[in-house]
């Protein structure tokens, strides 16, 4: 068993300092609650709608500033921490996340690899390549927010043995219906938990929430209010619902894509 948080939270736009304590704040009582594996939200810790060079003053590289700090704190609380920031290389920007082990080590730097409305003007898309990740709280998967809509990565993350896929998110009130469809789809569709973890304020629709592998939502948080939302997973489950629901023993792997689909479609 294994206890999860999702912190909703609102990011005040271009305010760093205040973003980072505010978050500080949610994690640390997440962890006095038990949560071993902690998730922050898309973007958190420098707002959604901001300018091209706002976001310029805020990028970091893998080992910059903020997720330096989220390992200190990672280590000092013994948790699991996925934090998304502001990833820049070489005049590129763009939305990524970092998963930290209890340790504080990080073992895995993942780049948002579908860009949504806006985000295209400002951001570059990260390579269509999704890899499992062995962690001591089991093989989990990452994408971010746009990502999840498309069926394609969750399913290659399924098929090499991910069990909970974690979708950090800014996600409007105009797409809550998608919200509330394709993460219990993405569950279904794959057998596995999803953790979809969304801001409030700035138009989004909050309601980060636990999906369980028969696609049914487990705990859901607000619409509208911050939140810490801390649940159970049980990976002991999914081997039956597959018995139940043979999706992925069914299919036929010449519909799978090709690598050729993500690479035109960049």
């Amino acid at each position: 068993m294994l206890k999860v948080a999702a912190i909703q939270l609102q990011a005040f736009p271009g305010q760093r300092d205040k973003n980072i304590r505010n978050c500080i704040e949610m994690v640390e009582k997440a962890a006095e609650q038990g949560a071993e594996l902690i998730v922050l939200p898309e973007l958190w810790v420098s707002g959604y709608y901001l300018t091209k060079d706002e976001f310029q003053s805020l990028q970091e590289v893998p080992t910059g500033e903020t997720v330096s700090l989220f390992q200190k704190l990672a280590k000092k609380l013994g948790v699991m921490l996925i934090v998304p920031y502001v990833e820049g290389e070489n005049e590129h920007l763009y939305i990524s996340l970092a998963v930290i082990e209890t340790t504080g080590e990080v073992l895995a730097n993942y780049r948002k690899s579908f860009l949504w409305g806006r985000e295209k003007e400002i951001f570059t898309p990260g390579e269509r390549v999704y890899n499992a990740i062995d962690t001591s709280k089991g093989k989990i998967g990452v994408l971010i927010c746009a990502d999840i809509e498309f069926p394609e990565p969750s399913r290659i993350l399924a098929l090499q043995g991910v069990e909970l896929i974690i979708v950090p998110s800014v996600w409007s009130y105009g797409a809550e219906t998608r919200w509330d469809i394709q993460l219990p789809a993405r569950a279904l569709d794959n057998s596995v938990y999803i953790l979809g973890v969304n801001t409030v304020n700035e138009g989004s629709c909050g309601k980060s929430k636990l999906v369980a592998p028969n696609g049914e939502v487990l705990c859901e948080a607000s619409r509208s209010e911050q939140s810490i939302l801390i649940h159970d997973v049980d990976f002991s489950i999914i081997p039956d619902v597959r018995k139940e629901v043979p999706y992925l023993k069914d299919l036929d792997k010449k519909l799978l894509p090709n690598a050729a689909f993500f690479e035109t479609t960049k």
